[in-house]
C-alpha cells in the first residue's frame, strides 16, 4: 500500500491548516466552542493524559504496551486535539511555541552535559562526574 509515515512526517501532518479547520468545524457543528475555555481545555488535557497514563499502569517495564497500542493511539489523539484546540482558543501558533520551547531547552540541557542522562536541568549544571549521577535516573 502507501509508504510508511516517519515521525517528522507525522508531526508535520498534525499542524497542517486543514487539520485545524477540521477540528474547528467539528466543534462548530456541535456548538461546543462555548465549552472550550482555556480552563476547561486544560482540565480535558489533564484527564486525557491520565487516560494515556492508565494504559501503562501495572505494566511493569512496558512489556504489555503492544497489546494496548490502539488505546494508546486514541488517548494520544485526544491529547493532541485538545492541545491544538488550546492553541486555537488562545490564538497561538503551535510551531512557534514548540520552537521557542526547544530553544529554551537547548540552553537548559546542553548536549555535552545532558547526553545520556536524565538529570533535571537544575541538577545538570552542577553535574561534573559521570560516576556521581547514577546516569541521572532520578529526574
Amino acid at each position: 500500500m502507501g509508504s510508511k509515515m516517519t515521525s517528522s512526517d507525522a508531526v508535520k501532518a498534525i499542524i497542517r491548516q486543514d487539520t485545524y479547520q477540521r477540528i474547528a468545524k467539528f466543534n462548530q457543528e456541535r456548538n461546543w466552542d462555548q465549552f472550550h475555555t482555556p480552563k476547561d481545555l486544560s482540565i480535558s488535557l489533564t484527564l486525557e493524559a491520565a487516560e494515556l497514563l492508565e494504559c501503562f499502569q501495572w505494566s511493569g517495564t512496558d512489556m504489555h504496551v503492544d497489546k494496548k497500542q490502539k488505546k494508546i493511539i486514541e488517548e494520544t489523539a485526544d491529547i493532541l486535539i485538545y492541545a491544538l484546540q488550546m492553541c486555537q482558543v488562545l490564538k497561538i501558533d503551535p510551531e512557534e511555541i514548540i520552537n521557542r520551547k526547544l530553544d529554551q531547552n537547548e540552553l537548559k540541557y546542553p548536549a555535552d552535559k545532558a547526553y545520556g542522562n536524565a538529570l533535571k536541568y537544575t541538577e545538570l549544571h552542577n553535574f561534573s562526574d559521570p560516576e556521581d549521577s547514577s546516569n541521572g535516573k532520578s529526574k
